[in-house]
């Protein structure tokens, strides 16, 4: 099992007005350096391989470069937001670099996203280019409604009315990368909505590099690692825990443009991956595979997690299955991390903080509480956003002094291991006692015929609400009496759901794979 190296040293820093942060002295000025330092290394080594497709570091840059060169050619300057409307590919990672190297602002829009969504996206954010697949061109809006929108690029067959991906890559390269100071916007990433209108996070050069930095140390990150790539670029775990540490360390991405789980092994075995980061949802779906056995998996020594809390039996089940994998646990974006030897004593925690971020744990008066007391987790760190873009309110009341309230119902012990126990529209109410929907989540997730489930609470007169659990069975059939025993069995009384729905479709979902439990009911 791997072991971390220590910390390098920090120092306070002031930026983003306000704010007081710890930061690494040596640390690259931006994005596009770190593209260019992989270069200066191991320009001959691969960086991307996607469809056939394999670039080395050298032809990445000089693809990047030429593309930066054509968006300065075509009136982008620093701080234009470029969006990219595109699936897993190369294009995707040569879009967000060019945007970097001429100072613009990159925003990514997850694919699976309708047209009012890319609407709202691209008005809200003024962009004014957009890079996109050709097969995804009706769902951008009309020149009309969205005036600012002056420059479409398109990847794939012209409708003729854009300018060419593959001929903007290919054109002669003019001028140096545009200064960018640390504190300038990189990329707007959406929120995914769940509760409302998406709100776009502003995220700095000085925080991604950061994350970088992190992530590399976190995951023991090397210029020989193969990350294959599943979830989508356009997210945040994506984006960092995928992209930029395999740049930062000067490593491969192994794109798949969307997840199954039988080729996403054919992928694995046949590239020798040696990385990987998944939501959980993904590697029971590779468990569950009767030829996951079959499958080549010595190179792989890493899989992380994200965008969802594991449950503890889908760890024991992954370290039977994968004695030799070591896992690194949900990171809230580089903000917690768990130990090397921490996830076998604790599998229920998402780790401590790392060095260069700070977690607190506070009553709904902004009052910290005591060490193992539940309360919601705000965090701080280089790497946090600047704010919401276009969005004062939103800033305002979801950060303050530098924290984000995240929105996390949590602990933190008094050894700083932090839990994650329901996001807190999630927690139910039932009589005056809290209920953890994800606790009861994590019980239904042990037994063996349940392939998803997700839990809610109802209105209820005399209780305020009731617990309902929905479940996916793995086979089309479920006994319903042995999944209210295994509650019964390890849950509180009160905890037990009252009703178990059993649904023949998967559960709803985001574009970015999270459940939406507001379109669940119980006369679903």
């Amino acid at each position: 099992m791997p072991k971390f190296e220590p910390e390098p040293a920090t120092r306070l820093e002031a930026h983003y007005g306000d704010r007081i942060v710890r930061c690494w002295p040596d640390r690259p000025s931006g994005l596009y350096a770190l593209l260019e330092n992989a270069e200066r290394r191991t320009p001959n080594a691969e960086a991307v391989i996607c469809d056939g497709e394999r670039l080395t570091y050298s032809t990445l840059k000089q693809r990047v470069d030429a593309l930066a060169a054509s968006l300065g050619r075509e009136g982008v300057r620093s701080g234009d937001r470029i969006a990219l409307f595109l699936r897993n590919s190369s294009a995707f990672i040569v879009g967000l670099l060019a945007a970097a190297r001429v100072g613009a602002v990159a925003v990514p829009l997850n694919v699976r996203e309708q047209g009012p969504e890319v609407f709202h996206v691209l008005n809200d954010c003024a962009a004014k280019g957009v890079i996109y697949h050709s097969d995804l061109a009706g769902r951008l809006p009309p020149h009309a409604e969205s005036p600012a929108l002056t420059l479409r690029i398109v990847v794939g067959e012209n409708d003729g009315d854009a300018l060419a991906f593959d001929e903007l890559c290919s054109q002669t390269v003019a001028g140096a990368p545009s200064p960018v100071r640390e504190e300038d916007l990189a990329w707007i990433v959406y929120t995914s909505g769940t509760t409302g209108r998406p709100k776009g996070a502003m995220l700095t050069h000085m925080g991604l590099v950061h994350m970088a930095m992190q992530y590399e140390r976190l995951m023991q990150a090397r210029s020989d690692d193969r990350m294959l790539v599943a979830v989508p670029l356009s997210h945040v775990t994506g984006l960092t825990a995928a992209i930029l540490v395999m740049i930062r360390a000067g490593g491969a991405l192994v794109l798949m443009e969307e997840f199954k789980a039988g080729p996403f092994l054919d992928l694995a075995s046949r590239e020798r991956m040696t990385l990987t980061t998944m939501v959980p949802a993904m590697y029971k779906l590779c468990l569950m595979r009767p030829d996951f056995g079959a499958a080549d998996l010595g190179g792989w020594r890493l899989g992380a997690y994200g965008g969802a809390i594991m449950p503890v039996a889908l760890l024991q089940e992954l370290a039977q299955a994968l004695p030799k994998l070591y896992g690194a646990t949900e990171t809230s974006g580089a903000v917690t991390a768990m130990p090397p030897d921490g996830t076998s004593v604790r599998p229920d925690s998402v780790g401590r903080a790392v060095e260069i971020a700070d977690v607190l744990v506070m009553d709904d008066d902004g009052r910290e509480v005591h060490p193992g007391t539940a309360g919601e987790l705000w965090l701080r760190s280089v790497t946090t956003a600047k704010g919401y873009w276009n969005n004062p309110e939103a800033t305002a009341r979801e950060f303050v002094a530098g924290f984000w309230k995240s929105g996390d119902i949590g602990t933190v012990d008094e050894d700083g291991y932090v839990r994650i126990h329901d996001r807190k529209k999630d927690m139910i109410n039932r009589g005056g006692y809290k209920i953890y929907s994800a606790e009861v989540e994590g019980v239904l997730a042990q037994h063996p015929d349940i392939l998803e489930a997700a839990v809610i609470g109802t209105p209820c007169p005399v209780l305020g609400e009731r617990v309902h659990a929905f479940i996916v069975p793995r086979d089309g059939s479920i006994d319903v009496a042995s999944v209210r025993q295994l509650c019964v069995d390890n849950l509180s009384d009160y905890k037990v759901p009252e009703s178990f729905v059993v649904r023949s479709e998967a559960l709803p979902r985001n574009a970015n794979g999270k459940v939406l439990k507001r379109q669940l009911s119980i006369s679903t």
